[in-house]
């Protein structure tokens, strides 16, 4: 009878001695994972919020903001060029060392005051004479005037008053393009101009100038092939 109840209570030992063995491996396995969670918090440092910038970025940044006097100074060129010849023509031309081309701007200068000179004097004068003859009964003021009927003296009248015009234009358009050849040529100051790019001048014919001659007036023609 004893030896029976041994047999039993060993093998109820036997049956329940794998289970309380998982329980404990069981139980045991959170408390191990949570000591090696909580040692790797420990372990690490707080980071602060930093951003690891290239080395050649920085050196990018640096090159933009840093310049040399020499690159400063051409950077400036164009402006201080332009604004020279602005202010007094071909004076742009001289600090861009190309004091050859001055004389050609004077020269468009004045032949463009020379035409506004012409056509204003003759256009003042033949509407003097207009007012004149419509205030005495179509009687002449100037003799050279004489041959001429009112219609005719109109037509004149417009005539250099239009070409009068054109010249305040022209006048405008050659200062313009003293500038803008100013800040071009300080612009590209540092490239080569290749064969490509010719200037011509030539003698030439242009039509009369006054509304009673039928002369050719001779002129200097400028042609530049791109």
């Amino acid at each position: 009878m004893h030896i029976l109840r041994f047999f039993i209570l060993t093998f109820a030992l036997a049956v329940t001695a794998p289970a309380f063995s998982q329980t404990d491996s069981l139980s045991a396995v959170p408390d191990s994972a949570s000591a090696t969670r909580g040692a790797r918090v420990r372990a690490t440092p707080v980071r602060k919020d930093t951003t690891i910038v290239p080395e050649n970025q920085t050196q990018k940044a640096k090159s933009k903001v840093v310049k040399d006097s020499a690159r400063l100074a051409l950077e400036a060129m164009p402006g201080r060029a332009a604004w020279g010849s602005a202010m007094l023509p071909g004076l742009g031309q001289i600090r861009n060392g190309r004091w050859w081309k001055v004389p050609f701007i004077y020269a468009g200068l004045v032949s463009v005051g020379l035409a506004f000179e012409f056509n204003n004097r003759y256009y003042r004068d033949i509407l003097k004479e207009l007012q004149y003859r419509e205030l005495h009964n179509q009687e002449t003021r100037d003799p050279d005037y004489t041959p001429y009927d009112r219609s005719s003296l109109i037509s004149a009248k417009d005539f250099y008053r239009r070409n009068r015009d054109l010249s305040i234009l022209g006048f405008l358009g050659v200062h313009a393009i003293n500038v803008i050849d100013a800040y071009v040529d300080a612009k590209f100051f540092r490239y080569d101009i290749t064969d490509k790019l010719g200037f011509n001048v030539q003698p030439t014919l242009m039509p009369p100038l006054s509304f009673a001659s039928v002369t050719p007036v001779p002129a200097i023609k400028f042609t530049i092939s791109l």
